[in-house]
């Protein structure tokens, strides 16, 4: 872009303008150039693998944020190098997420990533209670602290194309300081020359590390009393007050490794089409999830139920064995159909009539440890509603509440010992275009005052058997256990 340019876009009313370069990248990776760029708190790395199997094209890297937003129940902080700025009391800290993002007057420039900015965090679980008045306040105990609502204003970042081998690197300009497009392009240049610079060496993760013992850890709730928890779900169902229950245990160890090695031993043991580590400050959020909660792009809706599951077998003859037993499972095809028909009825509240479609229908998913029937719908948003409508509309998914999901999200409240927090929230991104990409924070640790925490459930139907369910949540977290394993042999650098 050049100067005048720029200014013709100033003039036009835009408040932040994108200047980005374009460079060779071949030597790099994602993770190489977080480490170069990003390596500090209130910084990020999203990557993805499609279908388990292959490499997503793109990786984005965020630079550390200077502002971030933050909401405890109502309260909203909001910070800019680490001092705050603002403190609103808000009845609805969702609408107050967008009028915050609508600040940021943003042009389209042709030639960008798709993604190049925007609002990058976390939703949690409990942010439904702010849309649905009857939940109330959660009653359960919080131990872990963090945010309802995490989002810091990404307005630099590095895009990686991992299919051409180049990379974008894209800052933000204020039009309104001084010197404001010599000074994106000289940010810019000195990014350029950090790429330069050799990476300090960590130390390799041993493989064979990956036969490890898995930890010890300590539960929300003992085995009994989570089989004594579906017990009462199915009482529930039979007295007629739901159809489905999602229960789920939160599994904390000691953790005395650092983060990002614990990231790049997951991405080894179990990618995903959503992988992200996120650098906080005072704690991390690291995850592989397999599952879409919405994504909006170019005003298409598209929700990706997940529900059914076996772990993976020790061959591919085996694994075919699993897949068809899995697809012959009543329960399993009963509890997939009911979500699906709960993924239309959500994105239908959205999208224009007529619109939503299955565009996949039980599809089977392999991952690392275990595969998954996966469906897919869509719908066009309808005229006047935005992203953070739809996930209005959808948090939480009802692969991590229920159905209905509204009584089911109450039984939760009942039978769960602790605040949810993160888990079965939203992951990703609102970007400046108004586009919206969020995963369902699953197979997702929160890493903190050296614990790490990490929370799995299963659905719960009628005919549910107890000990079977408890034995899926160990399932669920066994890849997150074996990328700790690993992670823990390495000494923090």
């Amino acid at each position: 872009m050049t100067r005048e340019e720029f200014l013709r876009l100033a003039a036009a009313g835009y408040n932040r303008i994108p200047l980005a370069c374009e460079t060779l990248a071949d030597f790099d990776t994602p993770l190489s150039i977080y480490l170069k760029l990003a390596d500090q708190p209130n910084s990020y790395l999203l990557e993805s693998v499609q279908g388990g199997e292959k490499w997503g094209r793109y990786s984005i890297i965020g630079l550390p944020c200077r502002t971030v937003l933050r909401v405890h129940d109502h309260q909203v902080r909001i910070t800019h190098d680490g001092v705050e700025i603002e403190r609103h009391e808000v009845d609805d800290p969702l609408a107050f997420v967008e009028s915050f993002k609508e600040r940021y007057n943003v042009p389209s420039i042709a030639g960008l990533p798709r993604f190049n900015g925007g609002l990058v965090g976390y939703f949690g679980y409990d942010c439904v209670r702010y849309v649905e008045k009857r939940l109330g306040k959660c009653p359960n105990p919080d131990p872990l602290g963090v945010p309802d609502i995490l989002l810091m204003v990404s307005d630099a970042v590095v895009v990686f194309d991992n299919l051409a081998g180049k990379m974008h690197a894209i800052v933000l300009a204020d039009p309104s300081q001084e010197q404001a497009y010599e000074k994106g392009q000289a940010r810019l240049q000195a990014l350029l020359e950090q790429l330069r610079q050799p990476i300090t060496p960590r130390r390799g993760l041993d493989l064979a590390g990956q036969t490890a013992a898995e930890p010890n850890f300590r539960s929300s709730f003992t085995q009994a009393d989570y089989e004594r928890a579906v017990d009462t779900i199915k009482e529930y169902i039979l007295a007629g007050d739901c159809m489905q229950v999602v229960p789920s245990q939160r599994m904390s160890i000691d953790f005395k490794a650092a983060p990002i090695d614990l990231y790049r031993a997951l991405r080894c043991f179990n990618p995903t089409p959503y992988m992200y580590f996120f650098n906080f400050g005072d704690f991390h959020v690291v995850g592989s999830s397999p599952e879409v909660l919405v994504r909006v792009e170019d005003n298409l809706v598209t929700v990706r139920p997940i529900a059914g599951t076996r772990p993976r077998g020790a061959s591919e003859e085996a694994d075919r064995a699993l897949e068809e037993d899995l697809l012959s499972d009543d329960k399993e095809i009963a509890e997939h159909l009911m979500l699906i028909d709960l993924g239309r009825n959500d994105t239908g509240r959205v999208s224009e009539t007529g619109t939503v479609k299955v565009t996949e229908k039980m599809v089977i998913e392999r991952y690392s440890n275990v595969m998954h029937i996966v469906s897919n719908v869509t719908g066009q948003l309808k005229q006047g509603l935005s992203a953070m409508d739809a996930l209005r509309a959808i948090l939480p998914a009802g692969t991590l509440s229920g159905a209905p999901k509204i009584r089911a999200m109450e039984i939760i409240d009942e039978l769960e010992p602790v605040k949810r927090g993160v888990y079965g929230g939203a992951v990703g991104y609102l970007a400046w275009n108004g586009n919206m990409d969020t995963a369902i924070a699953i197979r997702t640790a929160v890493i903190k005052d050296g614990e790490l925490h990490v929370q799995a459930g299963g659905g719960i139907v009628a005919d549910s058997v107890p000990a079977l369910e408890w034995e899926e949540t160990l399932n669920k977290r066994r890849a997150m256990f074996r990328a700790v394993a690993l992670a823990e042999q390495t000494p923090r650098s």
